[in-house]
C-alpha cells in the first residue's frame, strides 16, 4: 500500500508528456482539408438555392405573362376586287296584254326564237269587237247628220243673199253645222282608237330573241291594268348581255368605263370570262353606299344565260400602304378599330388603324400598319399598351405540336 502514492505521483507526470507533445503535420493538413470541404459544401448549398430562387421567381414571372401568337400580315402589292353580278339580257322585254279577253291560242313556246313582229298569240275580245261596231255607227250617224246641217246652211245661205231670211238665223245654221262636224271627227276619232286596240288583239315580239316565259294558256282570261295583269310572254336577246355589279364607295373611283373585268358563272366551273366596262351610274347608291356599274360582253355562242349569278374579279392598282391581315386580329375599343403590335422588349402598343376593305376572314387595312409590324393574333380583351408578354413560336407542321414561348 505505500508504494500506491509513488504510482499515482508517477501517473501526472507521463500524462503531462502526451499532452506536451505536438501533433504531426499530416493531420493539420488533413483537418484544413476537412475545413475546406465544409466550407465548400456549404457555399455551393447558398449558391444553389440563391440560383433556385432565381429560377423560380423566373418562371413565375413567365408564367404570368401572357403568351401571344403573330398574325400573318402583308403588303398588297396589287388589289384583286371580286364583287357578285347579275347578268341580263341586253334587251328584256315582259309582254302585257293592251285588251282584256280570252286567249285564243299561241304560237311560241319558253325557248322559241323569234323575230321582230311574229305573232306570238291571239286574243278573243268579242267585247272589243261590239264596241267598234257601235262606234261605227255612231260615226256613220254622225256623217249623216253633218250632211243633214250642211244642206240646211247652204240653203240658209241662198235666203240670207236675197234677204229672205235674219242673218241671225242663217249664223245659228252655220253653227250647227260646225258642231256636226266635230261630232263628226269624234266619231272618227274613236272608231279609230278601238281599230288599233283591234290590233292588239295579236301580240307580237318587239324584238329578235328568245321567249323565256310563257305565263298563259288557251282559254285563259287576260285582264288589263289590274292586280291579276302579268305578263303573257317575255322575250330576251340574249345575243349581248349586260352585267350589273355594285362597286363599294371605297373603290368606285378605281372602277372606270373602259376597263376590262373577268367573272365566272357556276354552270361553267374553271372558265373565265371576259367583259368591258361600259357606264356605271355615277352617283352613289344611299342604301347601299355603292355604285352601279355596267359590264357588257358579245354572247353571240349563247353560253351565257341571262339571270345567271356571276363573280366578276376587278384588277385594281395597288394601294401604297395598304396591309391584308386576319380579322382575328382586329380590337374594338372605345377609340375605334386597332391592332395590337408587339414593340421592343416584348411590349405591347395598341394601334389605331383603317379597314379599307372587309373580305371576311380577312381585311385590307389602309392606314395604321406596316408589313414589318409583329401583329398580335385574337388579342386578350385584358391586354393594355404597355403590358409584357411572350410570343410563341409557330407551330412545328400540322398536327398542332405544342410551340415553346420565347421572349
Amino acid at each position: 500500500m505505500r508504494d500506491m502514492p509513488d504510482q499515482l505521483d508517477a501517473a501526472p507526470a507521463g500524462q503531462a508528456a502526451i499532452l506536451n507533445h505536438e501533433p504531426p503535420r499530416r493531420l493539420k493538413a488533413v483537418g484544413l482539408a476537412a475545413l475546406c470541404v465544409a466550407a465548400g459544401i456549404v457555399a455551393f448549398g447558398a449558391l444553389s438555392r440563391v440560383q433556385a430562387d432565381q429560377n423560380l421567381r423566373r418562371w413565375t414571372t413567365a408564367q404570368a405573362t401572357p403568351v401571344v401568337r403573330l398574325a400573318s400580315v402583308a403588303g398588297l402589292n396589287g388589289q384583286s376586287l371580286v364583287l357578285p353580278g347579275a347578268v341580263q339580257a341586253f334587251y328584256n322585254a315582259p309582254i302585257h296584254a293592251r285588251v282584256a279577253g280570252y286567249l285564243k291560242r299561241w304560237y311560241a313556246d319558253i325557248g322559241s326564237p323569234v323575230k321582230a313582229g311574229q305573232v306570238l298569240a291571239e286574243i278573243d275580245t268579242p267585247d272589243l269587237d261590239q264596241q267598234l261596231n257601235q262606234a261605227k255607227a255612231d260615226l256613220a250617224t254622225a256623217v249623216a247628220n253633218q250632211q243633214l246641217s250642211q244642206i240646211t246652211a247652204q240653203r240658209w245661205a241662198g235666203l240670207l243673199a236675197k234677204d229672205a231670211v235674219a242673218r241671225q238665223d242663217a249664223d245659228n245654221k252655220n253653227g250647227d253645222l260646225a258642231a256636226k262636224t266635230t261630232l263628226v271627227a269624234s266619231a272618227r276619232a274613236n272608231v279609230q282608237r278601238l281599230q288599233a286596240l283591234e290590233g292588239f288583239k295579236r301580240i307580237t315580239a318587239p324584238f329578235d330573241g328568245v321567249v323565256t316565259t310563257r305565263s298563259t294558256d288557251i282559254g285563259a282570261l287576260i285582264s288589263v291594268g289590274g292586280p291579276t295583269d302579268t305578263p303573257l310572254f317575255t322575250v330576251a336577246d340574249e345575243k349581248r348581255l349586260r352585267i350589273y355589279v355594285q362597286v363599294p364607295q371605297n373603290y368606285s373611283a378605281d372602277v372606270r368605263p373602259g376597263m376590262t373585268a373577268s367573272f365566272t358563272v357556276p354552270e361553267h366551273p374553271g372558265k373565265v370570262f371576259t367583259a368591258n366596262v361600259a357606264a356605271s351610274a355615277d352617283a352613289i347608291t344611299p342604301q347601299s353606299g355603292s355604285l352601279l356599274v355596267q359590264l357588257q360582253i358579245d354572247n353571240t355562242d349563247r353560253q351565257l344565260k341571262p339571270g345567271d349569278y356571276a363573280q366578276v374579279r376587278f384588277a385594281l392598282p395597288s394601294d401604297n400602304g395598304a396591309i391584308r391581315a386576319p380579322a382575328s386580329a382586329l380590337m374594338f375599343r372605345d377609340a375605334g378599330m386597332s391592332v395590337a403590335v408587339v414593340g421592343s422588349g416584348g411590349r405591347v402598343a395598341i394601334r389605331p388603324v383603317t379597314i379599307g376593305r372587309d373580305l371576311g376572314a380577312t381585311v385590307e387595312i389602309a392606314s395604321g400598319l406596316t408589313a414589318a409590324d409583329r401583329v398580335i393574333d385574337n388579342p386578350p380583351d385584358s391586354l393594355r399598351a404597355g403590358d409584357l408578354v411572350r410570343v410563341a413560336a409557330p407551330q412545328a407542321g400540322r398536327t398542332g405540336a405544342p410551340a415553346h414561348a420565347t421572349l
